[in-house]
């Protein structure tokens, strides 16, 4: 991202002061003007030191732990045809229907729509990072090992639902997580290595559903039900992880000297980041809910997650209508997972590099719609070469997330509705996975599923489009030298 040339510039600053009323303590936040060295700020080595730090404590346990939360979403995607041959699949046992299936994962992703921003509120009001996402772990995990009991659609349901309530906060929680550590050039790496190992949960999931398959019967539960036993325990034995090793925030973190912590906070306010408890205004929240440009945001990251979904839930479907056993598709799920895992990271990082977000998108977008789109256009009986068609298509919608995930952080209206702007984005893919739910139409097996193929490839299209149009508007925002809503000068993301 581009810096100041200048050697130092007045910014925002947030000066914290505490006003105790009785027992109660209250946090005023007042932004005044401060002036920043930003000679000193911007020492590359100094930065890099410090990030390179931060990422040994923060982005492998938190790229373990979404792997965990991936792993816990899609599952019931590989529940739904294991060892169906048998009469032993989540729909079997239970007397679902696939509409039922799509009813409950659209429930699902309802609870996903409606309680990230919440989670990202708590996060930023009351409770410190580390323990509120352990929080959130601790309870889907206890939840999925308690969804290996189900025995009807009722149980399905209600379980399905709490699941979204926990994990819901989750990434978004991440995203707003890394404006507390990281500049707007070093996040979306950071995103996507994140992000990418949802890719990995896809691979994993396929290897562990495999292998939990040719359990079928022991101890006389079904395949499925070993599947939630295995993935809800490792869950939650995985929470005291994040709650002693998960640093909060740069000035409190006892691993660095108090010099390192003021310098961990200060570069961050040279782009507009950094942790603030200070309350949006209205017209910061309105700006960041309903703008237009930020509703373009939401709006592609919408369109991008409904190929997204589509992999999340129906790939081991998709693949069972390749022609395969419900044992070969769990294996045959994974080599699209591990394309999407390689492409993100390699687009996410050059993204980044160059400060180019949008053409990165539009380019990613375009090769997945094609995927899509060629896999709709060939005969049914096609099955290798729509194979290597969804091959083609994981390099779209999953490898496009953390780009556009770090874009929105980078152009948010003001840096306290960031919780807000994260949470309402990561939001708009709850409205994605309910649309993705009833685009796999069961009675279409046979013709090779063209309405999902079709759909998913207008979407990843008009996101190719859109991202365009959204690079070209920020660069006159910078030519013309546009500040935020609170009139703060911004250097604007691209």
């Amino acid at each position: 991202m581009a810096k100041p040339k200048s050697g130092s510039e007045e910014m925002v600053d947030f000066t914290h002061a505490e006003e105790t009323i009785g027992r109660e303590k209250t946090l005023d936040i007042v932004p005044k003007q401060v002036e920043l060295d930003l000679e000193y700020l911007n020492d590359k080595k100094r930065n890099k030191r410090l990030t390179r730090r931060a990422d040994a404590r923060i982005v492998p346990l938190l790229s373990f732990m979404y792997l965990l939360n991936y792993l816990d979403r899609g599952n019931v995607g590989n529940a739904k045809v294991l060892n169906q041959e048998t009469g032993d699949s989540l729909l079997q046992r239970t007397h679902m229907t696939s509409g039922g299936y799509a009813i409950a994962i659209s429930l699902f992703s309802v609870a996903y729509t409606l309680f990230e921003v919440p989670s990202n509120w708590i996060m930023k009001r009351y409770v410190r990072p580390s323990l509120w996402l352990s929080v959130l772990l601790g309870c889907w995990g206890v939840l999925t090992l308690g969804f290996s009991g189900v025995t009807n659609y009722a149980e399905v349901i209600v379980i399905r639902f709490l699941i979204g309530v926990f994990e819901a906060g989750f990434f978004p929680g991440i995203i707003y997580y890394f404006t507390f550590w990281y500049r707007i050039e070093e996040r979306g790496s950071r995103i996507a290595f994140v992000a990418a190992h949802a890719n990995l949960a896809g691979a994993f999931g396929g290897c562990i559903a495999y292998g939990v398959g040719h359990m079928n019967g022991t101890n006389g539960l079904s395949g499925f039900r070993w599947l939630f036993i295995f993935e809800g325990i490792i869950t939650a034995i995985c929470v005291p992880l994040l709650v002693f090793w998960l640093p909060d925030y740069p000035s409190s973190a006892k691993w660095l000297n108090e010099e390192d912590r003021k310098f961990g906070q200060e570069r961050l306010h040279v782009d507009g980041g950094g942790y603030t408890g200070a309350h949006a205004s209205r017209r910061e929240i309105l700006e960041t809910c309903f703008s237009p440009r930020m509703m373009t945001h939401y709006f592609i990251y919408c369109l991008d997650s409904i190929p997204l979904a589509s992999f999340t839930f129906y790939t081991a479907t998709i693949v069972t209508g390749l022609g395969y056993t419900s044992l070969e598709a769990q294996l045959l799920t994974i080599p699209p997972w591990v394309v999407g895992y390689l492409f993100a990271l390699g687009l996410s990082f050059s993204a980044d590099h160059f400060n180019a977000r949008g053409w990165h998108i539009a380019f990613g977008s375009t090769l997945g719609g094609l995927g899509w789109l060629i896999a709709g256009c060939l005969p049914a009986h096609a099955y290798a070469a729509r194979y290597g068609c969804l091959v083609l298509a994981a390099t779209g919608a999953f490898p496009c997330v953390p780009s556009l995930s770090a874009w929105v952080t980078g152009n948010v209206p003001s840096i306290t509705s960031m919780a807000i702007a994260t949470a309402v984005n990561n939001s708009a893919a709850g409205i994605s996975q309910i649309i993705a739910q009833w685009i796999w139409i069961p009675s279409e097996a046979d013709r090779g599923y063209p309405t999902g193929n079709f759909t998913c490839a207008a979407c990843s299209f008009t996101v190719a489009i859109v991202a365009i149009i959204l690079r070209l508007l920020y660069a006159r925002m910078n030519k013309a030298d546009v500040h935020d809503v609170s009139g703060f000068k911004r250097v604007w993301a691209l």
